[in-house]
């Protein structure tokens, strides 16, 4: 594998674009929609006040609502460099340069040539997560964690002694769940994926240890949502919240919620999550039909359209970022994702192993839709293609491409259950980016099946 001389110099690439970001945006852009709440819980805990909110009537409650990583990574930086915007901007420059850094590494495995380096520039320079930087939001923090973690894993499935690097994986996933719960669906997955076809117990041993770390990251806050929450919630407990908001919409997307009247009263905000789940819950199985029509809305609103930073920036300071740039950021932003999102499928089609046609027709129908409105098919279709290759054929497939697998269906998964919005998708844009230059030709082929002769020869 090569050296890293390159390696670094893509990751200084990296935190320099991201650098220039802050100094532009951060007198520019205050903290606004969720990224609001995660700036004003950080600056309570910078100034020790803890995971608390201040009421307007001057009462103070202990908060879970939000997840608890990125308000703390936040206030680390605010009690190092001060309480200002630039310092907490700087956490995700600093994330998205390692995280290219990891993704060089990562991708030199399957395509150890200038396709490596490309997968690199996704995550360095992909106009959606530069200008995300200036967000104080989670979603680009968790798609650095997810690469970090990823390449923990690759080196892991390389290395005789594996134990440190899962742990290491599981600890870095153990972050990116406190910053966004749902990570912890992939602890397992990355534990099978680091470890060589083979034996399924060592197999399952990497599963159950890359998944007790997280767990382990995880269980202080655990505790103390059990002691502090009256409610023992993994991370936050917003579940009921948001599935109310999924069962409710009528566009796919995130819509005002309107109050179920039995929790009308509850105002504890632990109790009136577990209020909203089981309104949800009971409104799903009246109409179910109704629910799981919704799904194709929910998808098209999480990857039809990333549009995060633009979004973000009108929405925090319109006058400073007008309708005219967010419509040139958003078209730029879309012509690379979906050219990216082509890309990827040509790989998928390309790649060894069985059922070729098959998959050319799924990357066939993924690329047609990617060129329209309807991209969610597109990336549907990643799945479907690489899931056709058959189980053997994943298990000896780089890292990169089963996991970019298991993550775009395990985020489908997510928000066709819950709701979707473009921010939620750009979590998948570095993989499935990176993706779009693995060499097919260069993943490890599967061995044909002996014909009947050579078996009974065999035998």
């Amino acid at each position: 594998m090569p050296g890293w001389r390159k390696t670094w110099a893509l990751g200084l690439a990296a935190l320099v674009a991201r650098l220039l970001v802050v100094r532009w945006a951060a007198p520019r852009f205050p903290a606004a929609a969720d990224g609001f709440y995660y700036d004003t819980l950080a600056h309570r805990l910078a100034a020790g006040q803890g995971y608390t909110w201040l009421w307007p009537d001057g009462a103070v409650t202990y908060a879970a609502h939000y997840p608890v990583g990125y308000p703390l990574m936040l206030a680390g930086a605010y009690r190092l460099f001060g309480a200002y915007p630039a310092a907490g901007m700087a956490v995700s420059a600093i994330l998205g340069a390692a995280a290219t850094i990891a993704m060089h590494r990562l991708a030199l495995r399957p395509t150890p040539t200038w396709r490596a380096d490309a997968a690199a520039l996704v995550v360095a320079a992909h106009p959606a997560l530069v200008p995300y930087t200036a967000a104080f939001m989670t979603e680009a923090i968790a798609a650095y964690l997810l690469v970090i973690a990823a390449s923990l894993g690759a080196v892991a499935r390389d290395r005789p002694r594996r134990w440190p690097w899962l742990a290491g994986a599981g600890l870095v996933l153990g972050v990116a769940t406190l910053v966004r719960p749902q990570c912890l669906l992939f602890a397992p997955v990355l534990g099978l994926l680091a470890t060589p076809p083979g034996s399924a117990v060592g197999r399952a041993w990497a599963a159950a240890l890359v998944t007790a770390v997280t767990l382990a990251v995880c269980a202080p806050w655990t505790v103390r949502n059990c002691v502090r929450m009256e409610r023992c919630a993994l991370v936050s407990v917003n579940g009921g919240w948001n599935l109310l908001i999924g069962e409710q919409t009528t566009t796919g997307g995130w819509g005002e919620v309107s109050v179920p009247p039995p929790c009308r009263e509850v105002w504890a905000e632990a109790a009136k999550d577990v209020c909203f789940e089981r309104a949800a819950r009971a409104a799903i199985l009246e109409h179910p039909g109704s629910w799981l029509a919704k799904m194709p809305g929910k998808l098209a609103a999480t990857f039809d359209y990333i549009g995060a930073s633009p979004w973000y920036m009108h929405t925090s300071n319109g006058a400073a970022f007008g309708d005219d740039d967010k419509r040139l950021d958003g078209a730029l932003e879309t012509l690379v994702t979906r050219l990216l999102l082509v890309g990827a499928l040509v790989a998928c089609a390309r790649m060894h192993g069985p059922r070729v046609r098959a998959r050319a027709v799924i990357a066939a129908l993924g690329g047609l839709s990617a060129v329209t409105l309807h991209a969610w098919i597109g990336y549907v279709a990643i799945v479907a293609a690489l899931l056709a290759l058959g189980v053997r054929a994943l298990a000896r497939a780089p890292v990169l491409v089963t996991w970019t697998c298991a993550f775009v269906l395990g985020t489908a998964a997510t928000h066709a259950v819950f709701f979707g919005a473009g921010r939620y998708g750009l979590v998948v844009l570095p993989f499935v980016g990176a993706l779009a230059f693995v060499d097919g030709g260069r993943a490890s082929p599967v061995p044909p099946e002996p014909i009947a002769s050579e078996r009974s020869s065999r035998s």
